[in-house]
């Protein structure tokens, strides 16, 4: 889904060689083998609690930065000229035709043309330093993402980034403390918690229809075999992570709608993961379809075709997280979610209430639950999301991100929600690297988790 794709071309000059080197050098311990050690106690989990939630002065209008306008990210940028209140003031991007794509994109909206930075992946910088934004909004590759958000914010910048926010437990932590330290909002943008079923199954869970909640699964089951081997986007730096990394390496998706029906991070919290892998097979298979001459074909892989995660919550619900990028198989994210009056699952979307549903063991079209209980976001925005990428779900989230900006709200997901679902990337690795060993979830939040309030059933 809103996986980053060719945002920055990155690839272009990170090949496996800068691979390597970015790993050895602070990309994280979850690239080598230091990631085999099981999570200890980190000093950082007993320092004072910071103020929650993080709110700022309302803005009149949101100044944005954005640096990464490939696929994904100009699909961002087509939301945000459209959302009231925006002005598109700077985009930076390795490729000068993508910025002035961006920037033939503004003019065509009625906005000025905003400043242009191609100088090199590190040209977000000068940008950061140089540019008077309220807003710096990053859709690069994966490895980009912490450095893109953290000179952000150490320049007065609000920061938001593509998915996963970050890599590595270190990456977390950093996106934590310069949060803090800083005062500035910085949050993941996860679309599928704004996905219409994904929002209906919160509403029923907040409606108390499900019960009490006690499991749910979430995945990102997508064949992305043409994608990693093409020769443009994605197929440029993606297909790296799978010679050096096992586990799940991509982890928000599905985990994300099921974290906040179960109100993680305000009033519960990730607790311990188990995690392993199948073997590693499809993406070598299909180098078999590559030209005989095609130096792909002699790369080596250790990226487990599937990965299965294990969490279990402080409150003892527990969550199945599956990773299935490299073989045959049509879309999923299972988006399940089960309680003790019922069961609404994903693929095809359906709904289950005992003693509510048509039948008894028989589960309704979810199409059947809309009319009464639809979120009132897509109640509110449906005929605006029309269009937009991945359904709508994508206008959507910009549209929160900008609103709670404007008004001077709480944002939906905070920096320690971005930090403990992107966490699971390294945690499942060393899971995986220990036999399926448990290894415990950082708190983030250093305890205000307990008295942190769930987020309500937002525009009700």
């Amino acid at each position: 889904m809103s996986h980053a794709d060719d945002a920055t071309r990155n690839a272009a000059v990170f090949n496996r060689r800068d691979f390597v080197r970015l790993g050895a050098a602070g990309l994280g311990v979850a690239l080598g083998g230091a990631s085999l050690a099981a999570h200890a106690a980190d000093p950082r989990e007993t320092a004072p609690a910071a103020a929650w939630p993080l709110v700022n002065q309302p803005l009149k209008r949101v100044r944005v930065g954005f640096v990464g306008a490939g696929g994904m990210g100009t699909n961002h940028i087509r939301n945000l000229l459209r959302i009231p209140g925006v002005e598109l003031c700077a985009v930076c991007d390795i490729v000068e035709s993508k910025v002035k794509n961006v920037q033939e994109l503004a003019r065509k909206a009625g906005q000025k043309k905003p400043k242009g930075y191609s100088r090199g992946p590190l040209d977000f910088k000068r940008m950061c330093e140089k540019e008077d934004l309220d807003l710096v909004y990053t859709a690069t590759p994966w490895e980009w993402h912490v450095p893109v958000c953290v000179a952000a914010m150490e320049n007065g910048k609000h920061a938001c980034t593509e998915v996963p926010a970050a890599v590595t437990l270190e990456e977390c932590w950093q996106l934590v403390e310069t949060a803090e330290k800083q005062q500035k909002h910085c949050l993941m943008m996860e679309n599928c918690n704004y996905n219409r079923f994904e929002l209906l199954t919160l509403n029923l869970v907040r409606k108390g229809l499900l019960g009490d909640v006690v499991y749910g699964a979430g995945g990102y089951c997508h064949d992305l075999r043409d994608v990693k081997f093409s020769k443009d986007g994605e197929g440029l730096w993606r297909r790296a992570h799978a010679m050096k990394r096992n586990g799940n390496l991509y982890p928000t998706h599905g985990l994300g709608p099921v974290a906040q029906c179960m109100d993680v991070n305000r009033g519960n919290r990730f607790q311990y993961l188990v995690s392993l892998s199948s073997p590693s097979r499809g993406l070598q298979e299909f180098q078999g379809t590559l030209p005989a001459d095609d130096p792909r074909r002699q790369e080596k892989y250790v990226l487990g075709d599937v990965n299965v995660s294990l969490i279990y919550t402080a409150s003892g619900q527990t969550i199945t997280v599956v990773h299935d990028t490299n073989l045959p198989r049509p879309y999923s994210r299972i988006s399940m979610v089960q309680g003790t009056k019922g069961i609404v699952e994903g693929y095809p979307d359906r709904v289950y209430i005992e003693g509510k549903s048509a039948k008894p063991h028989t589960y309704d079209n979810a199409e059947e639950w809309y009319p009464e209980h639809d979120h009132p976001l897509w109640k509110r925005h449906n005929e605006a999301a029309k269009g937009a990428g991945h359904g709508g779900m994508d206008y959507i989230e910009d549209f929160r991100l900008i609103e709670c900006l404007l008004k001077g709200e709480p944002m939906d997901m905070d920096v320690y929600d971005a930090a403990a679902l992107s966490a699971v990337c390294e945690l499942s690795e060393r899971s995986v690297a220990g036999k399926s060993a448990m290894v415990e979830f950082p708190d983030f939040t250093r305890g205000n988790w307990k008295t942190n309030k769930p987020l309500g059933i937002i525009g009700a």
